[in-house]
């Protein structure tokens, strides 16, 4: 009983030390955030909370215009998670209840674009946008990342637990297929949904490399891209506090989205895990 105690604790130390490991970037950017100009540049740094917070989120909110930045992110994001999930829902849904010509072919096909990252593609995709001409619009932010394979991969993994015999009931019951699926696989799968969405709205918040390749507009930048502009100020030295403060606000949202939906985002990733 007493070794089982102390291999416990050991862990919980253990884990302790891996968190605060973890967390100390943040909590280093939120205690920055608070000090002065001169403050932020002090060796060593300075680890308890000054007065400036205010001030320097206010500072940072109007030099780049954040109110226009956090509203594209905020519209991109939630579109391409809705059509991802949407999507991957219907193609998911597709590779586990039809048979059709190419199906065991088209799946691994899917699975080979995981290996092609958007760095890989910019070009070519870049060459599309611009004879769609869609550059500087807001189809060039969301279009090209509106497949899925990894929704597609979640959702049909999660389709293949559910029992065949429910989808035979509901065919003898005359149920046609698309209201099979949008009153059976659709509300069972809203812990799925759920976790997908957490990823895919951070994911699309966090995007930096794309937006800055195919927007040129002041009105249609991104919350990454005023983060990055912050950086680039015409300050001699940069003004960490300010950076900080900035870097502060743009984690307000993916934090209160992973907030709002995080005991169904840990069920979604349990249920995976399990599989």
């Amino acid at each position: 009983m007493v070794k089982r105690r102390g291999h416990k604790l050991i862990t919980h130390i253990l884990l302790i030390v891996i968190v605060l490991i973890t967390a100390f970037p943040v909590l280093f950017a939120l205690i920055t955030s608070t000090l002065s100009f001169k403050d932020a540049f002090v060796f060593p740094p300075i680890m308890i909370p000054g007065g400036h917070f205010i001030s320097n989120a206010v500072e940072a909110w109007n030099r780049v215009n954040m109110g226009r930045l956090f509203l594209n992110s905020l519209f991109i994001s939630i579109v391409v998670a809705v059509v991802k999930i949407t999507l991957s829902l219907m193609a998911a849904f597709a590779f586990t209840h039809f048979k059709f010509v190419g199906r065991n072919l088209l799946f691994p096909m899917s699975m080979i674009t995981q290996m092609l990252p958007l760095p890989v593609r910019i070009i070519p995709t870049f060459e599309l946008m611009n004879l769609f001409h869609w550059i500087n619009t807001y189809y060039a932010l969301t279009v090209p990342f509106f497949a899925s394979t990894t929704g597609i991969l979640l959702f049909r993994q999660f389709f293949l637990t559910i029992p065949r015999d429910l989808s035979d009931a509901a065919r003898v019951d005359g149920v046609k297929p698309m209201r099979y699926f949008f009153q059976v696989i659709v509300p069972i799968s809203r812990t799925n949904i759920s976790a997908l969405f957490v990823i895919e709205f951070i994911f699309m918040w966090s995007q930096y490399l794309w937006p800055l390749v195919v927007i040129n507009s002041a009105n249609m930048r991104v919350i990454q891209i005023g983060l990055k502009m912050l950086l680039a100020s015409e300050q001699i030295a940069p003004e960490w506090n300010i950076i900080m403060a900035g870097t502060i606000i743009a984690m307000l949202f993916p934090l209160l989205v992973l907030i709002i939906f995080r005991k169904s985002f840990s069920q979604g990733i349990a249920m995976q895990t399990d599989k």
